[in-house]
């Protein structure tokens, strides 16, 4: 089937980009939902109409994988440059995130479950491109169904669900949202991996520029006049009526030379380390699909964690389930949240973060980043993918030898940074969560016609209104 033999595919390749901008709004009631509004009520008098598998398809595809990179950042600058910023993955995605980590995944609920949009190995990414031919413009209704059955995987029977009253919901969330019939995408993003990978990269900068991280949250204690000498030794400076933080690794790595004490990182000031930014454009290029689609389309606030991670199905609660890691510590004064409160690290099997339970240490979450970066079956070691990005092999070949790992006393840091970090807090990371959820979630679906008709601008759901005759009728 060629796609063109599909109306909504053809369709979709031929709206503009600039008018999915445009015409972009939150339309937030789905089909078969009525409206308690006192003389602006609705009463619907049709059923949930579910997505076509290939609208899901689309919508999952657009989250995924569209090639390969270019590898057009340097990675010898030499002394001035450093030695640049090495990617954690070679496959392209729909969204930038830094230095390539993507660390947002997506689950998909709907009326038939839950499902995860894995991620795919670097073979197994390699395999599905090569499957499909190179532009989405010339893929069929058969290619979209493949590509998202082939990163869809089922984690519960039923869809997400829970107390419609806040905190779970608020406002008119409690009477729209997560309804029969739509279907939402979760974004949840590992800071585990993220975190190592970047951090690795901000460790390589020459010695000059390599930063001393500081505790934002532990004072400096001086243990005795000896520390105080060593610590002013080291150019840290006491500030006056201010204790500073804490040195992550002592003084000892204050004066070691293989950073530079003048130049410090607060770890709370890293948070997410921007990497949540690639959930969020991932969320705004499937805004714009719906609306490209003429689906509803609507980003909003999805029950915040760790609520969404709440699975107790006896009192109506199915959340994601996740494996909460509770600290083991206590404290005379608190530090702020999430240090003190259970960590959400994954789902057994399925989605699992960098840090204990799952490893034994956090030396083996470090060595796990190593490896994926620079063991044998690595990103820079396999020539094959980069060879995809470059107009000659030979130039792939060379930029692989180019690349080589660390600096040990760049690892030999970063796991000091790993361990101080689990030790201090009893949990990895301690001012982000694992598994950070942004908040926010996007439900697609077929509109209630009806309501927006009785009450709305036609100019204002035009392609929605126009959906069924081109996608097909669902029922209305």
């Amino acid at each position: 089937m060629s796609p063109a033999s599909h109306p909504g595919l053809a369709d979709l390749f031929r709206y503009p980009l600039m008018s999915a901008i445009v015409e972009r709004r939150s339309r937030r009631v789905c089909r078969g939902t009525s409206i308690a509004a006192g003389d602006l009520s609705h009463q619907s008098t049709n059923t949930p109409a579910p997505l076509s598998p290939l609208e899901e398809a689309v919508l999952v595809v657009t989250t995924g994988l569209t090639g390969f990179l270019m590898h057009d950042g340097p990675v010898d600058g030499g002394k001035e440059l450093g030695t640049g910023s090495y990617f954690m993955q070679p496959q392209a995605r729909a969204a930038a995130s830094p230095d390539n980590t993507q660390p947002t995944s997506f689950f998909l609920i709907n009326d038939g479950g839950v499902f995860l949009i894995k991620k795919l190995t670097r073979q197994e990414a390699m395999r599905l491109l090569a499957d499909v031919p190179p532009r989405w413009a010339d893929w069929s209704e058969a290619d979209w169904l493949a590509a998202a059955s082939a990163v869809t995987q089922r984690v519960f029977d039923e869809r997400l669900q829970f107390p419609r009253q806040f905190p779970y919901y608020h406002m008119w969330n409690k009477a729209l949202s997560n309804r029969p019939g739509t279907t939402l995408l979760l974004p949840v993003v590992d800071m585990t991996r993220s975190f190592i990978s970047v951090v690795l990269n901000l460790l390589s900068e020459p010695e000059a520029e390599r930063a001393l991280f500081l505790d934002d949250w532990q004072p400096f204690v001086p243990k005795s006049p000896t520390d105080v000498a060593a610590w002013l030794a080291a150019g840290l400076g006491i500030i006056p009526d201010r204790i500073p933080y804490q040195p992550v690794g002592g003084i000892e790595w204050a004066r070691s030379g293989t950073v530079n004490p003048k130049i410090r990182l607060p770890l709370g000031f890293g948070h997410t380390f921007q990497v949540d930014y690639e959930a969020i454009l991932l969320l705004q290029n499937l805004v714009l699909t719906a609306q490209a689609i003429g689906l509803g389309g609507w980003l909003h606030a999805s029950p915040p964690a760790p609520l969404i991670f709440e699975r107790d199905p006896a009192n109506g609660v199915f959340g994601l389930g996740f494996r909460m890691h509770k600290p083991d510590k206590e404290w005379v004064q608190w530090p702020p949240v999430p240090s003190t409160l259970p960590n959400p690290v994954g789902l057994d099997g399925i989605l699992q973060a960098l840090c204990p339970p799952y490893l034994h240490s956090m030396d083996e979450a470090v060595d796990r980043v190593l490896d994926e970066k620079f063991g044998n079956q690595g990103t820079y070691r396999d020539v094959a993918q980069f060879a995809r990005a470059f107009r000659k092999v030979e130039d792939a070949a060379t930029y692989l030898h180019t690349a080589q790992s660390y600096a040990p006393k760049t690892i030999e840091y970063m796991k000091l940074l790993c361990n101080y970090i689990y030790d201090t807090y009893g949990r990895f990371p301690a001012h982000v969560d694992a598994f950070h959820v942004p908040g926010v979630w996007m439900q697609c679906s077929h509109l209630e016609l009806e309501y927006y008709e009785k009450y709305f601008d036609p100019a204002l759901y035009s392609r929605q209104a126009a959906h069924d005759a081109v996608w097909g009728s669902h029922g209305r």
